[in-house]
């Protein structure tokens, strides 16, 4: 059999084969298509090289190669593998762990073999975040290879001796999902070697998560069954073969090859600039026990120092229209305004001058525009606010301010308070329906009627009513709860909706709102991205948080106070859901 080592110089020899004449004009094909796609974002144009990879990968078949590189693309941006910097922890040390590697040789037809270890993960130590970082750079690496391209991958999923202390189900499954149709490799077969039964039974995870087709090449095994599929010369020892296993080498020359190299794969998934702010797992997320640990440290000054240099950091926009002569007076306040990049912009009405609102989209938790931001509406501009409601087709507002706190007038009452009221503001007619008391917020159920198409539609108002004015709730529980309430009403509207429903799985943009939209507002949105990463990942990080909140509404979260509020309310849910021992 041929056996061909794996070296750094064949790594970046990419293009040391030639193609057939079909191959170079579906090459063309390719690029000409995904180049129109990368003009239009503002990126730079894919490389030949890199179609190559996807083309490979698929055949040549150009609309399953433009299908897989898009695929791909969401992919990494959904998981936050992006910007990857493989020489800085924690992902250097997950590189280097053993983890993951490929094989010195390879198989008869001349395809890589990849080995993935799971009795060394351990989920205590290392989050499945940095495991699928990790997994995602090697596999790139590994198939940077001209040969591997054309003959294509062998993946081991290597069972034997791990505990259930080892296993994630979720990573797991990402990493199946990931194989299954997100990765521009050509894959041969997936030998998953010694599954225990938890594994195994009660369901089958490959018939829940494979397709057909692929199924076919994915298949459990025992160990003493693997030299069926591979000749021994092509296994490590500790699976029943002849080669000695040193799992750091490949990793380690790879790595010493990387200094100072672009990941072409960021290259690749070309994310537009403003698609950054995305809220995505970063690399230096904290567990709960090591945010206790940060808020240990720092304590309460600590904390008051990181909000006050986040605060000195400059908006990066203008403020243009906000700033205009005829937009002025619909600005509660003059010194909060919205950055022209991300301001919501009414539709165009023959009456009206401005599509100004001081309104701006908000990102949410792998989720773009999951939010938008704004101040109370004044009288004036009630007409404004039920226009973008209607135009953003909003299901949820949730406002955490009363209309008047200490004698100060806060917001206006820009819906009818009383059930069975009606108000019609512009050419939008509201109706309150129901008003549900809870003691700690007020639900309101509300009928929308265009006067102009006839249309009517519901929406749900949300009012937390134990949220002073630039201070804090006295109690975390309470506004978490409430945010439970809002999450699941917006969850329930998108289902009645059914299929409907064509935008984003988790629905359309809620309005939040308190007095400016900066303060509990930015708080209140902050909560709900770090508990949802949390819930997601393990792990979240508050200051790269509000951070890229203040990217799109500027000035989010508005005192320390309230910045060192989200610390204690993260802690005392991770406590409530048991993620921290309950005397700490």
């Amino acid at each position: 059999m041929r056996r061909t080592r794996l070296v750094t110089g064949e790594l970046t020899g990419i293009m040391a084969a030639t193609l057939s004449a079909e191959e170079e004009q579906a090459t063309r094909q390719f690029l000409e298509e995904i180049n129109k796609w990368t003009s239009q974002h503002g990126v730079s144009p894919l490389s030949r090289e890199l179609a190559v990879k996807f083309l490979m990968a698929r055949k040549f078949d150009v609309l399953r190669a433009i299908e897989l590189f898009h695929s791909y693309r969401e992919t990494r941006l959904k998981e936050g593998i992006v910007r990857l910097q493989p020489q800085e922890e924690p992902l250097r040390s997950e590189l280097l762990s053993g983890k993951f590697t490929v094989l010195s040789v390879r198989d008869p037809s001349g395809a890589s073999i990849a080995l993935y270890t799971a009795k060394l993960h351990h989920p205590n130590k290392t989050g499945n975040h940095v495991v699928l970082q990790a997994l995602f750079y090697l596999l790139d690496r590994a198939v940077e290879s001209f040969e591997t391209q054309r003959n294509g991958l062998v993946f081991i999923y290597d069972m034997a001796g791990s505990n259930y202390t080892n296993f994630e189900l979720d990573l797991s499954k990402k990493i199946l999902n990931l194989l299954k149709g997100a990765f521009p490799a050509r894959l041969k077969k997936v030998l998953i070697v010694g599954a225990p039964v938890w594994f195994r039974v009660p369901y089958n995870l490959l018939s829940l998560l494979l397709k057909e087709k692929l199924r076919e090449r994915v298949q459990m095994v025992k160990m003493a069954e693997l030299r069926h599929h591979l000749p021994r010369d092509c296994l490590p020892q500790h699976l029943g073969g002849l080669l000695p296993l040193d799992a750091y080498s490949w990793n380690q020359q790879l790595l010493a090859g990387q200094n100072g190299r672009i990941d072409p794969v960021d290259e690749l998934v070309g994310i537009p600039l403003e698609d950054m702010s995305i809220h995505i797992p970063g690399p230096k997320s904290m567990r709960p026990q090591e945010l206790l640990a940060h808020l240990g440290r720092l304590q309460r000054s600590g904390i008051h120092q990181e909000y006050d240099d986040l605060r000195k950091e400059p908006p990066p926009g203008t403020f243009h229209c906000a700033q205009a002569a005829y937009n002025q007076e619909r600005n509660r306040y003059g010194d909060v305004l919205c950055l022209d990049q991300t301001r919501v912009r009414l539709k165009p009405r023959r009456d009206e001058r401005s599509d100004y609102i001081n309104a701006s989209f908000m990102d949410g938790y792998k989720q773009r525009n999951a939010y938008i931001g704004t101040q109370g509406p004044l009288d004036k501009t009630y007409g404004d606010f039920w226009r973008m409601v209607w135009e953003q087709n909003v299901f949820v507002i949730v406002m955490t301010t009363r209309t008047e706190e200490g004698s100060r007038r806060k917001c206006g009452q820009y819906w009818p308070l009383q059930e069975g009221g009606q108000e019609v503001y512009g050419h939008i007619a509201v109706v309150n329906q129901r008003v549900d008391h809870h003691t700690h917020y007020n639900h309101t159920t509300l009928e929308l009627h265009n006067t102009e198409t006839c249309e009517q539609r519901q929406v749900s108002h949300f009012q937390y009513l134990s949220w002073p004015d630039y201070g804090v709730p006295t109690s975390a529980v309470t506004l978490i709860d409430f945010l439970g309430a809002v999450k699941r009403q917006q969850r329930k509207m998108v289902k009645a909706l059914g299929l409907q429903w064509t935008g984003h799985p988790l629905g359309p943009p809620m309005v939040v709102h308190c007095s400016a939209g900066i303060g509990r507002t930015g708080t209140f949105c902050a909560l709900d991205i770090c508990l949802s990463q949390l819930q997601d990942v393990g792990s979240l990080n508050v200051c790269q948080t509000v951070r890229r909140m203040r990217t799109q509404r500027a000035f989010s979260i508005q005192t320390p106070d309230q910045y060192y509020f989200c610390y204690n309310a993260i802690l005392e849910h991770a406590q409530r859901q048991g993620l921290l021992p309950a005397n700490q």
